[in-house]
Protein backbone atom coordinates (compact mmCIF):
# COMPACT_ATOMS: atom_id res chain seq x y z
CA UNK A 1 0.00 0.00 0.00
CA UNK A 2 1.48 3.41 -0.96
CA UNK A 3 0.67 6.81 0.30
CA UNK A 4 1.26 9.35 -2.45
CA UNK A 5 1.17 12.21 -0.01
CA UNK A 6 4.05 10.85 2.12
CA UNK A 7 7.71 11.09 1.30
CA UNK A 8 9.19 8.29 -0.73
CA UNK A 9 10.83 6.55 2.18
CA UNK A 10 7.51 6.09 3.95
CA UNK A 11 6.08 4.05 1.11
CA UNK A 12 6.43 0.31 0.85
CA UNK A 13 8.29 -0.57 -2.20
CA UNK A 14 8.32 -4.11 -3.44
CA UNK A 15 11.84 -4.10 -4.56
CA UNK A 16 13.42 -2.09 -1.78
CA UNK A 17 15.20 -5.18 -0.42
CA UNK A 18 16.92 -5.68 -3.72
CA UNK A 19 18.19 -2.21 -3.61
CA UNK A 20 19.85 -2.86 -0.23
CA UNK A 21 17.76 -0.16 1.60
CA UNK A 22 15.72 -0.35 4.88
CA UNK A 23 12.39 -1.19 3.22
CA UNK A 24 12.09 -4.49 5.09
CA UNK A 25 12.01 -2.65 8.37
CA UNK A 26 9.05 -0.64 7.25
CA UNK A 27 7.38 -3.67 5.86
CA UNK A 28 7.60 -5.54 9.19
CA UNK A 29 6.64 -2.45 11.09
CA UNK A 30 3.43 -2.10 9.14
CA UNK A 31 2.71 -5.83 8.86
CA UNK A 32 2.32 -6.38 12.60
CA UNK A 33 -0.38 -3.74 13.14
CA UNK A 34 -2.15 -4.86 10.01
CA UNK A 35 -2.12 -8.47 11.19
CA UNK A 36 -3.36 -7.34 14.57
CA UNK A 37 -6.01 -5.27 12.91
CA UNK A 38 -6.96 -8.18 10.70
CA UNK A 39 -7.07 -10.51 13.69
CA UNK A 40 -9.11 -7.99 15.62
CA UNK A 41 -11.43 -7.56 12.71
CA UNK A 42 -11.71 -11.36 12.33
CA UNK A 43 -12.35 -11.81 16.07
CA UNK A 44 -14.71 -8.87 16.13
CA UNK A 45 -16.52 -10.12 13.05
CA UNK A 46 -16.80 -13.60 14.56
CA UNK A 47 -18.02 -12.28 17.90
CA UNK A 48 -20.33 -9.87 16.15
CA UNK A 49 -21.65 -12.70 14.03
CA UNK A 50 -22.25 -14.73 17.19
CA UNK A 51 -24.03 -11.81 18.82
CA UNK A 52 -26.02 -11.26 15.68
CA UNK A 53 -26.94 -14.93 15.51
CA UNK A 54 -27.73 -14.90 19.20
CA UNK A 55 -29.94 -11.82 18.87
CA UNK A 56 -31.48 -13.24 15.72
CA UNK A 57 -32.23 -16.49 17.52
CA UNK A 58 -33.62 -14.61 20.52
CA UNK A 59 -35.70 -12.47 18.17
CA UNK A 60 -36.90 -15.57 16.37
CA UNK A 61 -37.79 -17.24 19.64
CA UNK A 62 -39.57 -14.11 20.85
CA UNK A 63 -41.34 -13.88 17.53
CA UNK A 64 -42.35 -17.53 17.66
CA UNK A 65 -43.45 -17.20 21.29
CA UNK A 66 -45.39 -14.08 20.43
CA UNK A 67 -46.89 -15.84 17.43
CA UNK A 68 -47.77 -18.89 19.52
CA UNK A 69 -49.32 -16.62 22.13
CA UNK A 70 -51.30 -14.81 19.45
CA UNK A 71 -52.39 -18.12 17.95
CA UNK A 72 -53.41 -19.42 21.37
CA UNK A 73 -55.35 -16.23 22.08
CA UNK A 74 -56.85 -16.40 18.62
CA UNK A 75 -57.92 -20.01 19.07
CA UNK A 76 -59.21 -19.24 22.57
CA UNK A 77 -61.17 -16.28 21.19
CA UNK A 78 -62.51 -18.39 18.34
CA UNK A 79 -63.46 -21.17 20.76
CA UNK A 80 -65.15 -18.71 23.12
CA UNK A 81 -66.97 -17.07 20.22
CA UNK A 82 -68.09 -20.47 18.98
CA UNK A 83 -69.33 -21.35 22.44
CA UNK A 84 -71.15 -18.02 22.66
CA UNK A 85 -72.64 -18.53 19.21
CA UNK A 86 -73.71 -22.08 20.13
CA UNK A 87 -75.23 -20.85 23.40
CA UNK A 88 -77.02 -18.00 21.65
CA UNK A 89 -78.23 -20.38 18.96
CA UNK A 90 -79.59 -22.71 21.64
CA UNK A 91 -81.28 -19.84 23.47
CA UNK A 92 -82.68 -18.54 20.19
CA UNK A 93 -84.03 -21.99 19.38
CA UNK A 94 -85.60 -22.18 22.85
CA UNK A 95 -87.18 -18.75 22.41
CA UNK A 96 -88.44 -19.72 18.98
CA UNK A 97 -89.93 -22.92 20.41
CA UNK A 98 -91.46 -20.93 23.26
CA UNK A 99 -92.88 -18.38 20.85
CA UNK A 100 -94.22 -21.19 18.69
CA UNK A 101 -95.81 -22.82 21.74
CA UNK A 102 -97.34 -19.50 22.82
CA UNK A 103 -98.64 -18.90 19.31
CA UNK A 104 -100.16 -22.37 19.13
CA UNK A 105 -101.65 -21.93 22.61
CA UNK A 106 -103.12 -18.55 21.62
CA UNK A 107 -104.53 -20.00 18.42
CA UNK A 108 -106.00 -22.94 20.35
CA UNK A 109 -107.38 -20.60 23.00
CA UNK A 110 -108.83 -18.37 20.32
CA UNK A 111 -110.52 -21.32 18.65
CA UNK A 112 -111.82 -22.48 22.01
CA UNK A 113 -113.19 -19.01 22.77
CA UNK A 114 -114.87 -18.90 19.37
CA UNK A 115 -116.45 -22.29 20.01
CA UNK A 116 -117.54 -21.24 23.49
CA UNK A 117 -118.98 -18.03 22.05
CA UNK A 118 -120.95 -20.03 19.50
CA UNK A 119 -122.21 -22.35 22.25
CA UNK A 120 -123.17 -19.38 24.42
CA UNK A 121 -124.98 -17.77 21.52
CA UNK A 122 -126.82 -21.02 20.84
CA UNK A 123 -127.70 -21.42 24.52
CA UNK A 124 -128.81 -17.78 24.66
CA UNK A 125 -130.98 -18.25 21.58
CA UNK A 126 -132.42 -21.42 23.10
CA UNK A 127 -133.09 -19.67 26.40
CA UNK A 128 -134.75 -16.74 24.63
CA UNK A 129 -136.86 -19.16 22.62
CA UNK A 130 -137.83 -21.07 25.73
CA UNK A 131 -138.55 -17.78 27.45
CA UNK A 132 -140.84 -16.71 24.62
CA UNK A 133 -142.51 -20.10 24.68
CA UNK A 134 -142.79 -20.02 28.47
CA UNK A 135 -144.16 -16.50 28.63
CA UNK A 136 -147.79 -17.57 28.11
CA UNK A 137 -147.26 -20.46 30.54
CA UNK A 138 -145.77 -18.07 33.08
CA UNK A 139 -148.72 -15.72 32.72
CA UNK A 140 -151.10 -18.62 33.19
CA UNK A 141 -149.10 -19.82 36.21
CA UNK A 142 -149.19 -16.42 37.87
CA UNK A 143 -152.89 -16.10 37.17
CA UNK A 144 -153.61 -19.50 38.66
CA UNK A 145 -151.33 -18.78 41.59
CA UNK A 146 -153.24 -15.59 42.29
CA UNK A 147 -156.54 -17.47 42.23
CA UNK A 148 -155.14 -19.99 44.73
CA UNK A 149 -154.12 -17.29 47.20
CA UNK A 150 -157.70 -17.14 48.56
CA UNK A 151 -157.76 -20.90 49.14
CA UNK A 152 -154.36 -20.74 50.87
CA UNK A 153 -155.50 -17.86 53.08
CA UNK A 154 -158.59 -19.81 54.19
CA UNK A 155 -156.41 -22.87 54.84
CA UNK A 156 -154.02 -20.83 57.01
CA UNK A 157 -156.94 -19.44 59.05
CA UNK A 158 -158.32 -22.95 59.49
CA UNK A 159 -154.93 -24.21 60.73
CA UNK A 160 -154.71 -21.34 63.19
CA UNK A 161 -158.17 -22.16 64.62
CA UNK A 162 -157.29 -25.86 64.79
CA UNK A 163 -154.02 -25.10 66.61
CA UNK A 164 -155.86 -23.00 69.23
CA UNK A 165 -158.55 -25.63 69.70
CA UNK A 166 -156.00 -28.47 70.00
CA UNK A 167 -153.92 -26.45 72.50
CA UNK A 168 -157.05 -25.86 74.64
CA UNK A 169 -158.08 -29.51 74.36
CA UNK A 170 -154.58 -30.72 75.37
CA UNK A 171 -154.46 -28.27 78.30
CA UNK A 172 -157.75 -29.68 79.58
CA UNK A 173 -156.46 -33.20 79.07
CA UNK A 174 -153.30 -32.45 81.06
CA UNK A 175 -155.05 -30.51 83.83
CA UNK A 176 -156.48 -32.44 86.79
CA UNK A 177 -158.80 -29.55 87.62
CA UNK A 178 -160.52 -28.69 84.35
CA UNK A 179 -163.69 -30.63 83.46
CA UNK A 180 -163.39 -33.53 81.03
CA UNK A 181 -166.72 -32.66 79.44
CA UNK A 182 -165.30 -29.48 77.97
CA UNK A 183 -162.58 -31.54 76.26
CA UNK A 184 -165.14 -33.86 74.69
CA UNK A 185 -167.12 -30.88 73.43
CA UNK A 186 -164.05 -29.43 71.76
CA UNK A 187 -163.21 -32.78 70.15
CA UNK A 188 -166.72 -33.28 68.79
CA UNK A 189 -166.89 -29.74 67.48
CA UNK A 190 -163.53 -30.09 65.73
CA UNK A 191 -164.49 -33.40 64.14
CA UNK A 192 -167.78 -32.00 62.92
CA UNK A 193 -166.09 -28.93 61.41
CA UNK A 194 -163.40 -31.07 59.74
CA UNK A 195 -166.11 -33.19 58.15
CA UNK A 196 -168.00 -30.24 56.67
CA UNK A 197 -165.30 -27.71 55.80
CA UNK A 198 -164.04 -28.23 52.20
CA UNK A 199 -160.52 -27.05 53.05
CA UNK A 200 -160.32 -29.45 56.02
CA UNK A 201 -161.67 -32.22 53.82
CA UNK A 202 -159.00 -31.46 51.21
CA UNK A 203 -156.35 -31.79 53.94
CA UNK A 204 -157.94 -35.01 55.28
CA UNK A 205 -157.97 -33.39 58.69
CA UNK A 206 -160.68 -35.57 60.29
CA UNK A 207 -158.51 -38.70 60.30
CA UNK A 208 -155.60 -36.79 61.82
CA UNK A 209 -157.77 -35.30 64.56
CA UNK A 210 -159.08 -38.72 65.52
CA UNK A 211 -155.49 -40.00 65.71
CA UNK A 212 -154.52 -37.07 67.94
CA UNK A 213 -157.48 -37.49 70.29
CA UNK A 214 -156.74 -41.18 70.64
CA UNK A 215 -152.94 -41.25 70.99
CA UNK A 216 -151.59 -37.83 72.03
CA UNK A 217 -151.25 -38.17 75.79
CA UNK A 218 -148.10 -36.12 76.31
CA UNK A 219 -148.19 -33.41 78.98
CA UNK A 220 -145.66 -31.01 80.43
CA UNK A 221 -144.75 -30.95 84.13
CA UNK A 222 -147.41 -30.29 86.73
CA UNK A 223 -146.53 -26.60 87.06
CA UNK A 224 -146.48 -25.99 83.32
CA UNK A 225 -148.41 -22.96 82.12
CA UNK A 226 -147.16 -22.97 78.49
CA UNK A 227 -149.70 -24.68 76.24
CA UNK A 228 -147.06 -25.38 73.58
CA UNK A 229 -145.30 -27.79 75.94
CA UNK A 230 -148.35 -30.07 76.05
CA UNK A 231 -148.82 -32.61 73.30
CA UNK A 232 -146.44 -34.04 70.70
CA UNK A 233 -148.45 -35.74 68.01
CA UNK A 234 -150.67 -32.68 67.56
CA UNK A 235 -147.69 -30.51 66.67
CA UNK A 236 -146.46 -33.02 64.13
CA UNK A 237 -149.88 -33.03 62.49
CA UNK A 238 -150.03 -29.24 62.46
CA UNK A 239 -146.63 -29.10 60.72
CA UNK A 240 -147.78 -31.78 58.30
CA UNK A 241 -151.01 -29.89 57.47
CA UNK A 242 -149.05 -26.66 56.97
CA UNK A 243 -146.76 -28.36 54.42
CA UNK A 244 -149.79 -30.01 52.82
CA UNK A 245 -151.41 -26.60 52.33
CA UNK A 246 -148.35 -25.43 50.38
CA UNK A 247 -148.28 -28.65 48.39
CA UNK A 248 -152.02 -28.55 47.61
CA UNK A 249 -151.65 -24.97 46.40
CA UNK A 250 -149.11 -25.87 43.72
CA UNK A 251 -150.97 -29.07 42.81
CA UNK A 252 -154.12 -27.02 42.21
CA UNK A 253 -152.14 -24.53 40.13
CA UNK A 254 -150.59 -27.33 38.06
CA UNK A 255 -153.99 -28.91 37.55
CA UNK A 256 -155.50 -25.62 36.41
CA UNK A 257 -152.62 -25.01 33.95
CA UNK A 258 -152.86 -28.50 32.47
CA UNK A 259 -156.65 -28.19 32.11
CA UNK A 260 -156.20 -24.80 30.44
CA UNK A 261 -153.67 -26.19 27.92
CA UNK A 262 -155.94 -29.12 27.10
CA UNK A 263 -158.75 -26.72 26.36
Amino acid sequence: MNNLNDPPNWNIRPNSRADGGDGSRWNYALLVPMLGLAAFRWIWSRESQKEIEKEREAYRQRTEAFQRDLEAKYHATITENRRAVAHLSLELEKEQNRVTSYREALISQGRKLVEEKKLLEQERAQVMQEKRQAQPLRSAYLSCLGRQDDWQRRARLLLKDVEEALSERQSIYCSPLLPRGRRREIEESMLAHASTDPVAADLEMAAGLSDIFKHDTHCGDIWNTNKRRNGRLMWLYLKYWDLTVELRKFERVEKAILEGRQE
